[in-house]
């Protein structure tokens, strides 16, 4: 797939809402596991045909328990013919923003961006888990713990302390929609079913971290509607780009809603 050019860059998404942990109300649940082996984020488009093997693969990674899989599609091949049913335009401005923090020229599909640090392409197996490992023996991994727990009202976000580490970073909320099998009916892939996972619908910004162990509440209202829904602890530039991933957890909805 030849390589798309660049675009004006947009402002990361509005913010949620964010406050300091105080006493809680309703029955605790018991926290999730608080850090994974990575975050993988893949840009994809349905009108891609270089993107199928990408997406095969990624359906893996979106099954494992130790890694946070979020596939963007992406709108800049919809000229080719088929109109991406699950892009938006902030998936695009997400490529773009990380296109300028690398220094790179162009954007390309697919890319998978690999803790916010480095970027591969995302058909590789191999590329893509040999970064994961490389990052975490490098120290470049999840390096904060993040915590969710939720009682009946409310979500809970409690993210740690970074010690000696980075001080300041975004605490993002992205939601994503569940497995979707779409017939593509035109454009490069056209007649093809493919199934696709994890696709973000939203992202949004919960609050600020800045270093020192700290809970974000969200309403479980907010969480109940959507499909699923990750948050990563993610550092960014002075220019407002993003930067490494510290830290990511998956947002679980409890059982019974």
């Amino acid at each position: 797939m030849a390589f798309a050019k660049p675009s004006r860059l947009a402002a990361l998404a509005l913010a949620l809402s964010a406050c300091a942990g105080t006493a809680l109300a309703g029955e605790l649940e018991k926290p999730q596991a608080d850090k994974p082996l990575g975050v993988v984020e893949l840009f994809t488009s349905q009108g891609c045909s270089s993107c199928p093997p990408a997406d095969e693969f990624f359906a893996e990674l979106a099954g494992k328990q130790d890694i946070v899989a979020l596939a963007y599609h992406v709108n800049y091949w919809d000229y080719l013919g088929w109109q991406d049913t699950l892009s938006s335009k902030e998936n695009t401005d997400r490529q773009y923003d990380y296109m300028r923090a690398f220094g790179s020229r162009s954007v390309y599909t697919p890319q998978a961006v690999i803790n916010g640090r480095s970027h591969v392409n995302g058909a590789s197996r191999k590329e893509v888990d040999g970064t994961l490992v490389r990052l975490d023996r490098t120290g470049e991994g999840m390096r904060v713990g993040v915590t969710v727990s939720h009682t009946s009202d409310r979500v809970m976000i409690d993210a740690g302390d970074a010690g000696n580490g980075p001080s300041d970073a975004h605490v993002v909320i992205v939601y994503f929609e569940p497995p979707q099998t779409i017939k593509i009916g035109q454009g490069e892939n056209s007649g093809r079913r493919l199934t696709y996972w994890n696709a973000v619908s939203d992202i949004q910004i919960a609050g600020m971290w800045h270093g020192k162990a700290q809970r974000y509440e969200l309403p479980m209202t907010e969480i109940s509607k959507k499909a699923g829904c990750a948050v990563l602890l993610q550092s960014v530039g002075k220019d407002g780009m993003p930067g490494p991933i510290l830290g990511a957890a998956f947002i679980r909805k409890p059982d019974r809603l």
